[in-house]
């Protein structure tokens, strides 16, 4: 099932505004683990990276298209960094939120939203593996917001409310780099019951 550039949009602002609601949540826990190396400040910081490199790839027209899907960023990006500087910049991100993270992430959302309103998704944008269009780019920032604020949710023992949009269209994304990778059929089996996941299985 295809979506279309409202639904993407949809799909953006109900995550986005859920990850402010997770945030407001965290009170004095923001030194709790988060996610692998990440404390939850990390955590939100790099999740908030979702949101600021929209902003910021806005700002960097592309002259043409390198990357023609949301599965190709994902099958580029595996080339460009380690989880080493992943990790780094997670930490940098979740500094650079200051006194108040909560109200750092909404001040972000309060910006980005309307700038994402203002498209039509036709818009080319200069992304770290190269130029796309925003309606291809920003199912990845759904898929990440998603994904990490289901991580925030399990860090802070709240229940994993992930909003109907977001999750089906970082389902559909799943969808399309398991089957691009020759891996559909062990997630298939999976989530239908009849043997789990191996170890490491991931379609990142």
């Amino acid at each position: 099932m295809t979506s279309t550039w409202d639904d993407d949009r949809h799909a953006f602002t109900d995550a986005a505004t859920w990850v402010v609601a997770l945030s407001r949540q965290v009170g004095d826990r923001w030194d709790r683990p988060g996610l692998g190396e990440w404390d939850v400040r990390a955590l939100v910081g790099h999740t908030g990276r979702a949101l600021l490199t929209v902003e910021t790839y806005l700002g960097r027209p592309a002259a043409t298209v390198a990357v023609s899907s949301t599965a190709a960023y994902y099958r580029a990006a595996r080339e460009l960094v380690g989880g080493s500087e992943v990790t780094e910049r997670g930490r940098e991100a979740g500094r650079a939120l200051g006194p108040d993270p909560a109200a750092a992430v909404a001040e972000v959302v309060a910006r980005v939203l309307p700038l994402v309103a203002g498209c039509d998704g036709a818009e080319l944008v200069t992304t770290v593996v190269g130029g796309m269009r925003l309606a291809d780019y920003l199912p990845t920032r759904v898929f990440e917001l998603a994904v990490h604020g289901a991580d925030l949710a399990a860090a802070l023992d709240l229940p994993l409310d992930v909003p109907p949009t977001a999750a089906a269209s970082a389902l559909r994304l799943v969808a399309d780099l398991a089957v691009a990778d020759g891996r559909a059929g062990t997630l298939l089996r999976a989530v239908t019951g009849r043997t789990g996941l191996p170890g490491g299985y991931s379609v990142l």
